[in-house]
Order: structure tokens, then sequence, then C-alpha cells
């Protein structure tokens, strides 16, 4: 065993130091997000204020990824890297000096989260892409296990140290400490991390900017089984982003909820996937990816939105997230290492980028559509119930009633929408 774990830590040696190192930046650009935002909402009040601070990160990434992998894939990765990363810390160093002179504003923030989304949407291809120059093939899974790790530990730990530095600091101890962890990040890419470089096609370099997109499209169009897949997380992402609009509106509002019982959901959701992730790294390779990923969400869909729905305490809400979590690293971690190990490494910027913009651009459309059928819709309906109805006995009354019902909605839609994909051949070629 010790020989296995030497072995690996020999072979991925530069992919851990970057891991680790960037992951370490991941945590303290997640407790400066979670820190302004509830700067925001003590300034200003509203919730929309604050949402829209997130729309604010998610517009270029969705509108410009597509063309963000095309310059990647010419670029290299690693200064691709590098110089985003800079002017994302740049950034960060605008709003402590805005807030250090009492000169900072919602607005500024909008500006900032844009411009961090912008970076954002060139990075993430060049990172996904990095990772599959580092890693040998035997290793995907494990890789990708060991990123949903962090990514788990990042949602767990970022509101404790986030509030804990607030309440015996202040912010800007906390951008500080973010700072901190990008000066780490950066420096050990810059000095000890080497990736080396893709080996392109030579017409790779004579394409346009336009014309690399569209070859990014066309690999997909051409290879359905991918397609198929990230049309499936397409809708489910529609589905999730109603669900979390409509999570804090019906936790919040029930007698049995509160702040204290929407943190006990939260952190049920982290350490659900963190165990989730865990299981991905230790699990052996699966007999079918493909299968491990069409029953995850299938079962990730068929409990969660049920278990919020018709239930009235906060332990079986959390049993229901736990259940709706506990396995969709799994299914990222095989649908990661399917991509990886079907697309061509020259191609994986472009065809990542398309992916981000197919794969994400239901997101914002699922929060605008969740909390508007939440206020204009369900609220309505179920306040309009008379006593003995059977809705009312099953959503219950009240404020919260109506996201309830939203749920049991989005429970049904979202099992029905993973049935399709079983019968699809498209995606169970990719097993060949």
């Amino acid at each position: 065993m010790f020989q296995n774990i030497k072995t690996f830590v020999s072979e991925l040696h530069t992919f851990l130091l970057l891991w680790i190192t960037q992951s370490f930046s991941q945590l303290g650009s997640s407790m400066t997000n979670f820190a302004l935002v509830i700067w925001s909402y003590q300034q200003q009040g509203s919730a929309l204020s604050t949402s829209l601070l997130t729309v604010c990160s998610y517009a270029p990434y969705v509108l410009l990824s597509i063309f963000a992998g095309a310059l990647t894939d010419r670029w290299g990765k690693r200064i691709t890297m590098l110089v985003s990363d800079c002017l994302a810390a740049l950034c960060t160093v605008s709003v402590l000096v805005l807030l250090m002179t009492g000169n900072l504003q919602i607005w500024h923030l909008y500006v900032v989260n844009t411009l961090n989304g912008l970076m954002n949407t060139v990075q993430q291809p060049a990172s996904d892409v990095a990772i599959s120059l580092l890693t040998p093939q035997k290793y995907y899974q494990k890789v990708s296990g060991l990123r949903s790790l962090s990514n788990s530990l990042v949602t767990i730990l970022t509101p404790v140290f986030a509030t804990a530095l607030l309440s015996f600091t202040s912010l800007q101890a906390v951008i500080l400490f973010d700072l901190t962890t990008f000066a780490v990040a950066f420096v050990s890419l810059l000095v000890f991390i080497r990736i080396p470089p893709v080996v392109k096609k030579g017409e790779t370099e004579r394409e346009t900017v336009l014309q690399s997109a569209k070859s990014g499209l066309r690999y997909l169009k051409s290879n359905r089984g991918i397609l198929d897949l990230i049309l499936l997380l397409a809708a489910i992402n529609f589905t999730a982003s109603m669900f979390e609009a409509a999570l804090p509106a019906m936790v919040l509002s029930r007698p049995e909820g509160g702040t204290v019982a929407l943190g006990m959901v939260n952190t049920a959701t982290g350490v659900s996937t963190l165990v989730g992730s865990i299981l991905a790294t230790a699990f052996p390779k699966p007999k079918s990816r493909v299968r491990v990923i069409l029953n995850s969400l299938l079962f990730s869909m068929s409990t969660e939105n049920f278990f919020l729905a018709v239930s009235r305490s906060a332990p079986l809400w959390c049993l229901g997230t736990v259940l709706g979590w506990l396995f969709i690293p799994l299914m990222g971690t095989n649908m990661d290492v399917l991509f990886r190990s079907k697309i061509p490494i020259d191609m994986q910027g472009r065809v990542y980028s398309a992916r981000n913009t197919l794969q994400f651009f239901t997101i914002p459309l699922g929060y605008f559509l969740g909390g508007f059928l939440v206020d204009r819709v369900f609220e309505p309906l179920m306040a309009a119930q008379q006593p003995g109805s059977w809705w009312i006995a099953i959503f219950g009354t009240g404020k919260g009633s109506g996201a309830a019902m939203l749920f049991f909605i989005l429970g049904v839609v979202g099992m029905l929408s993973c049935l399709p994909p079983r019968a699809d051949k498209n995606i169970w070629e990719l097993e060949k």
C-alpha cells in the first residue's frame, strides 16, 4: 500500500503541487466572495443586489467561454493561468483599496465580478487542459476525485473561516488572506511547475478565433455521445438552479426553519459531497462509467426534491440533501474521465469551452425562473387554498409552502429528464 502511495506521489508530484496551491487560492477567493456578499447585503438590504453579484460573475463565463477555449488552445497553459490569476488579483487589490479609503460601492463589485468572471472564462479551460497534460490516463479517476474533494472542502470551510475572520477582525483581513493564498499559488506555478506544451496540428495555428470556436462545436456535433451528456447536464443544471433559487425561500420561511436550519442544510451539502469525493477517489474503475453517471443523476433527482417538498423538519431536510448530493461527485468524476479519455488534448480547450457555454447557460435562466415561480405562482396558489385541501396536507400552509410545491414538481421533472438518456445509443457508445 505504501509503495502504491509512493508511486502515486512520484508520478503525480507536479499535479499534486498545482492542485494543492490552486485549491488554497480557491479557498481565499471563495472567502472573499462570501464576505463581500455579506457586506453588500448589510449595505443594501436587498437580496436582488446580492444575487446580481453572481449574475455578473456568470454572464461573461456563459457568453464568452466558447471563444476563450479557442484562445486557450493557442496560448501556453501556464502563462494563461499566470496572467489570468494576476489580473484577478489586481481586481481584489482594487476592492481592498476602495474599502480602506471608504469609497467602496456596490457597483464597484458588479464591475469587479464581471472582470473576475472574464478571467475565469480564460483560466478554467487552460487549467482543465493542464490537468490532462500533467496526469497519466490511468490516474484520471483519482485526480478527478481529488479535485472534487478539494471543491467540497472549500464549500465547507469557506463560511467557517470567513465568518471567523469577520467576527474577530474585519473584511480587510479576509481580502488580505485571499491575496496571501494567491501569492502562494502564483509563486508555485511560476517557479516550481512546468506544464508540457500541447502538440498541435499545423492547421490549428492558421485558424482564426471564430474558426477555432466553430471547430469545438463541430467536434461535439460529430461526437454525439459527448454532446448528449452535456445537454443532459444542461437540463439537470436548469432544474438544480431553480431548486437553489427556491431553497432559502422555503427553509427561512418555515416555522421549523430559519437561518440555523439553512446553515445545517448547506453544511449537509458540503459534507455529503466530501464523502462522495472520497468514494470517487478510492473506488476502482467501474465496469460501466456511463451507468454510474446515469444512475447517480437519477438517484439524486429522485430523492432530495421530494424530501424537501413533503418534510417539515431540518433533520429530514438534511437527510434529503445528503441523499441528493452523495453520488454527484461519482457522476462528475466518471464524466470527467470519459471526456479526458475521448477528447484529443489539442482539442480540449475548445471543446471544454463549448461545453461550458452549452452546459451552464441554463443556470442563470433557472435562478430567474425559480424565484419568479415561487413569488408569483406557487406561493399565491398555496395561499389561496382552503382548509382541508389535499395540497395543504402535502405541502403545508403559510409562506414556504409554495416553494415546497415547486420542489415536488422539480423532483418529477428532474427524474423524468434522466430517463430518455438511458436509451441514448450515442451515450452508450462512449463505453467502447
